[in-house]
């Protein structure tokens, strides 16, 4: 039997939390990132958690080599795969309203994390030669810009880009990674639900966010995890930016 092994960051809850569940009933060992823990995650014997703020970006380097100590590659193991998924939407109010805290804050979670994630990731398994895949979690606010979501937005754009350009780098590679971005649509999550209950007079988009849930036009976690599960097994064009999840 076949042996596959994922790095997810963000698993206490939302799309994390469900994707990693779903790999871990196929039998699969996971490796959990985030502040907070899951219980139901918990249960599994093959789910590994490491408590982490993906605000030291300083500590990444060492995280990664934890990690990787622990995972056993051998004949049986035919996948490997990171999938970049926690990110910050705060701050939600315009940039002058902004403190450089809160901006650092979210680049360092949503983007600088991602992309050092990455790196380590192609570091440790570029002498490998069983299939190495990376899926970094996007969001339509990549390509569509949201008043008072700047930093987020802006986060996500460079994400989608830094995509791109791995790809390009792996394209000539001998035992290449291949490294996808992914942007789910409009999920029911803890983020959405933020969003919506923001007050108005600082988050003048809330009552769009509010709109959209209260008119059942959310998917569901679930449903978006199907369709991430089968990106996992697609062979897609490296770099490329996967905009619709539904199709």
């Amino acid at each position: 039997m076949s042996t596959r092994y994922f790095i997810i960051t963000g698993t206490s809850r939302g799309i994390g939390e469900t994707l990693a569940n779903s790999l871990l009933e196929d039998g699969h060992y996971v490796y959990g990132i985030s502040r907070g823990e899951s219980q139901l995650l918990s249960t599994y014997d093959n789910y590994t958690h490491t408590y982490f703020n993906l605000r030291e970006v300083d500590k990444i380097n060492d995280l990664f080599t934890s990690i990787f100590e622990r995972i056993k590659v051998d004949a049986q193991t035919d996948m490997i795969c990171l999938i970049n998924n926690a990110a910050m939407l705060e701050p939600l109010k315009p940039i002058d309203r902004c403190t450089p805290e809160e901006i650092v804050s979210n680049l360092q979670i949503s983007l600088m994390a991602p992309i050092l994630l990455t790196s380590g990731f192609i570091q440790h398994t570029e002498k490998l030669r069983t299939r190495k895949k990376i899926i970094n979690i996007s969001s339509g606010s990549a390509i569509y810009p949201v008043p008072d979501m700047s930093v987020y937005c802006t986060a996500k754009a460079g994400l989608n880009m830094f995509t791109q350009c791995v790809g390009a780098e792996q394209a000539n590679r001998a035992y290449p990674v291949e490294i996808v971005a992914v942007d789910p649509g409009m999920v029911d999550t803890t983020l959405q639900k933020m969003a919506r209950e923001q007050d108005e007079a600082q988050f003048s988009c809330a009552g769009l966010f509010q709109e959209v849930y209260t008119n059942g036009q959310l998917q569901s976690t679930e449903s978006v995890v199907m369709r991430i599960m089968q990106i996992i097994e697609e062979q897609v064009e490296a770099g490329r930016t996967i905009t619709s999840i539904t199709t």
